[in-house]
């Protein structure tokens, strides 16, 4: 294989990356290769699959360029050794230190900290079996594919001006990412890591989530004050609604509607796919960020929102017929990012200014650990 050095001159830093001749491969192709050269794991067949499925690329150093590059990822010379479970994993992706924190679900412990090789580090995305994590980099305009078993980045993929948010289809096939600077999507095919269209919204897009059924793709605009409801097979504008001033975040819930911020204004609302009309909206206070649904006990789903102005989480029934301030948890510094484990049981956030992330006890509303993370958390995700 002939490898080819390249000096790349960013826009932040002059980097220079060893990259291979040949194009990249997409995960069947990379896992059927591995599969090939894989020895079999004495004794055990979980072991023989789980060394056979492990990703064999590293790093590829980040440079700006036209949309659609993408930084090629280079072969290792050995994967590490097979686990034999995978433990569920907090990320939390931290903007002013271009990285994500990786954090035992279980423990709340760090166990490692993950370069995205990008600038302004904003949004995550993660893939069904927690092997691909996808992180939106605001400065560069790149997205950021990590490998998890690694814990490191393995692709960059230049998208647009200031790419914002990153949500996977419901097949996991594609990754739209909202480019603010754009005003459009691109559509990232997560095979190729190829971008297969460029979709426009409205003005300034910052959120994004996508129907149960994956027909429509709602997305909100702040330069407009509006959510873009758009066809996934025709990839193109079905519907326009007005909604408040800076709408961001979007979350499909568990009732199958979409639930949406106002972060410059003080309420959230709800958006029905059946009707593609807003049924519902609520006063939660200043600055709403993001929302979680979890249980308390046998009661919910209920809706956990991080309201940065006040510095709590409000949490409110998942219904928007029965609207009302169930309980407010006082939390840290300008909350932002908030997400919820799989059981319900537990709510996790982030905050913007004391750079941590706060684990809530669901059943009895009280903070019950405090993680130390970088600078400027915006997002968090947990894998199953």
């Amino acid at each position: 294989m002939k490898t080819t050095c390249l000096l790349v001159l960013g826009v932040v830093a002059l980097t220079a990356a060893c990259v291979t001749d040949d194009p990249p491969r997409s995960t069947a192709q990379a896992d059927a290769a591995r599969a090939q050269q894989a020895a079999p794991a004495a004794g055990s067949a979980a072991g023989t699959a789980a060394q056979a499925n492990r990703p064999a690329t590293q790093s590829s150093a980040p440079a700006s360029g036209s949309q659609g590059q993408t930084s090629r990822p280079r072969v290792a010379a050995a994967p590490p050794a097979a686990t034999a479970e995978r433990r569920s994993r907090i990320y939390v992706a931290n903007e002013s230190s271009n990285s994500v924190s990786v954090i035992d679900a279980d423990t709340f412990e760090v166990v490692g900290t993950i370069d995205a090789k990008n600038y302004s580090t904003h949004d995550l995305s993660l893939s069904r079996d927690g092997r691909r994590l996808f992180a939106t980099n605001l400065a560069s305009g790149r997205l950021s594919v990590i490998d998890t078993d690694l814990m490191e980045t393995v692709a960059s993929v230049f998208t647009g001006r200031r790419a914002h948010v990153v949500t996977l289809t419901n097949d996991n096939r594609q990754a739209w990412v909202a480019n603010i600077g754009e005003d459009n999507v691109s559509v990232v095919d997560t095979a190729t890591l190829r971008i297969i269209g460029t979709i426009p919204t409205g003005k300034g897009p910052t959120g994004l989530a996508f129907s149960r059924d994956g027909r429509f793709a709602y997305i909100s605009n702040q330069g407009d004050k509006t959510v873009t409801v758009i066809d996934t097979n025709s990839q193109r504008i079905v519907k326009r609604l007005a909604v408040g001033t800076n709408p961001h975040f979007l979350v499909l819930g568990p009732d199958g509607r979409i639930w949406g911020c106002n972060t410059g204004s003080n309420d959230i609302y709800v958006i029905d796919p059946a009707s593609n009309e807003i049924i519902g909206s609520f006063q939660v206070g200043p600055q709403p960020q993001q929302i979680a649904f979890a249980y308390k006990g046998l009661t919910g789903p209920n809706a956990y929102v991080s309201v940065g102005g006040f510095n709590k989480v409000l949490v409110l029934p998942a219904d928007p017929r029965r609207f009302q301030v169930l309980e407010e948890i006082e939390v840290g510094d300008r909350p932002n990012g908030v997400w919820a484990n799989a059981q319900g049981t537990r709510v996790f956030v982030v905050h913007e200014n004391s750079n941590d992330v706060r684990v809530i006890d669901t059943g009895t509303s009280q903070v019950i650990a405090k993680v130390p993370v970088g600078r400027k958390p915006i997002r968090v995700v947990v894998s199953r």
